[in-house]
């Protein structure tokens, strides 16, 4: 294994110099440590890398290794990959992410572990797709360090380690000592419509409402859709630049593997497992930031105090508590946040966190599957919440929802949820923005919720400096009905 320091570059920077590779991922803690406040670890690490050594694909149940077919679960061909191996010798100066696999798996994967009902529409992604990356860049913004790391895996001699690590620590070296190759330069705008108008939004929330006093769940999180079409010279990774600066999060990626791109920024965590210790941070619970700070703190005070909000995260709370205890040390799941604050870029998020410890014989892959997908994004109970999610909005949701991120060859891992997210794929771009639905719902707010949610995507969408207006979005798209 190569690790060496670099001179100073930044992490897009070196994103863009790396853009002409196959399979580019860019994991984006674009909201700095100092951003952060007390959570100052979360926005600590990026890493960049491009041209897996082989990559694993999941479509409709099927898995694939570049290309072929094999015969194995999706979940355990993962597991055979990653081969899980303990730490590198190297492992006091390595990052968490000590090579591995980088990647996403869709919402929609969560039918392969629960018998679910197909919706009316899927979206025409893979379920999952993770690159298998032996060479890559590590950003410690903490301590503002550079290092490339090379493994060189796949090859299982010494010798042939060392000779591939040095050659694909050269390939990353030259690239980049070289020109920018994209996402750099101006991209044309998007064009975003909702597919449903207001009045149907507000419908389906009305009808989560009545399914909630029936007793089929206690909350439901219900989604709206969005999409325009790719103009001719449209950049993805140009956009992800403007997404990260006009919301700069801690769990922000941009993903190429060919057919689809994908550009995040995430503020939530989903699943980390170090050392055996596995956390979630569930968020629950929303309020727009205000020009005026002293507005501003009382708005994240209102949202501290919410009736409505603490139930809905407190709810759910209990549901990831449930999901880790089925792979943790009995009486090991501990709380130690609950119902917190935390302020992002237009967005004041209440959030929680749950941690446990891993039971003997029990890994990252299996407390994916026990948790997949999170509760903070289907409701409670999971798999009813799920069954009127699809009853209702009627089209698969894809990555939305889903998780983006890496897990190690070491064991470790750490997977967001996969919102604030935009994917590109055959002349369109989609994104979908939700919220938390329970029996204080009022429809009328929780449409008005999504915008604020949306704003940010629609600021980078069309170049500007700061969000749009609420309001200015609602009047664009009711204008038009």
């Amino acid at each position: 294994m190569i690790v060496r320091d670099l001179p100073p570059v930044d992490a897009f920077t070196a994103t863009r110099r790396l853009a002409d590779l196959p399979g580019l991922v860019f994991l984006d803690s674009a909201m700095r440590p100092e951003m952060l406040g007390v959570h100052a670890r979360l926005g600590r690490w990026s890493y960049v890398a491009a041209d897996p050594w082989t990559t694993l694909v999941v479509r409709n149940g099927r898995v694939f290794r570049d290309g072929v077919e094999l015969p194995g679960s999706p979940l355990d061909e993962l597991r055979r990959l990653l081969d899980f191996a303990g730490r590198p010798q190297e492992a006091s100066d390595l990052p968490p992410f000590a090579g591995g696999a980088i990647g996403y798996v869709a919402y929609d994967f969560g039918s392969r572990l629960e018998r679910l009902p197909e919706p009316a529409a899927r979206e025409p992604v893979p379920e999952m797709v993770f690159g298998f990356y032996d060479t890559f860049l590590a950003f410690d913004h903490a301590e503002s360090r550079v290092r490339l790391i090379s493994t060189g895996r796949p090859e299982t001699s010494a010798e042939g380690r060392r000779r591939r690590a040095r050659a694909r620590a050269e390939l990353v070296l030259m690239r980049l000592d070289g020109p920018e190759r994209r996402g750099g330069g101006p991209s044309p705008g998007l064009d975003f419509r909702p597919t449903i108008d207001r009045a149907t939004h507000e419908a389906r929330v009305a009808a989560a409402i009545e399914h909630v006093f029936a007793g089929d769940v206690f909350q439901v999180n219900l989604a709206q859709r969005f999409v325009a079409p790719l103009p001719q010279g449209f950049d993805a990774l140009a956009f992800h630049g403007r997404l990260r600066r006009v919301n700069p999060a801690p769990f922000a990626a941009f993903l190429d593997f060919g057919d689809v791109s994908i550009a995040s920024a995430s503020p939530e965590r989903f699943l980390e497992v170090r050392d055996g210790r596995i956390e979630t941070r569930p968020i629950k619970g929303t309020a727009r930031r205000l020009d005026d700070p002293a507005e501003d703190g009382l708005a994240a005070a209102r949202l501290a105090l919410s009736e409505k909000d603490r139930a809905e995260n407190v709810m759910i709370v209990d549901l990831m508590r449930n999901d880790l205890s089925r792979v943790c040390e009995d009486d090991s799941i501990d709380v130690p946040v609950l119902c917190g604050i935390e302020s992002y870029a237009g967005i004041h998020h209440l959030v929680s966190v749950a941690t446990g410890r891993l039971a003997t014989g029990r890994d990252a892959i299996d407390a994916l599957a026990a948790a997949f997908p999170g509760g903070s994004i289907s409701g409670a109970p999971k798999i009813r919440a799920q069954e009127v999610i699809t009853e209702l909005e009627r089209h698969g949701r894809g990555v939305y929802c889903g998780s983006i991120g890496w897990i190690g060859h070491d064991g470790a891992m750490d997977l967001d949820i996969a919102i604030r997210t935009v994917v590109f794929r055959a002349g369109e771009a989609t994104f979908s923005v939700g919220g938390g639905i329970t029996a204080l719902s009022d429809p009328a707010a929780e449409y008005e919720e999504t915008l604020i949610k949306a704003a940010r995507i629609l600021a980078a969408a069309d170049g500007e400096a700061k969000a749009t207006a609420t309001a200015t979005a609602t009047r664009r798209w009711e204008a038009a009905e």
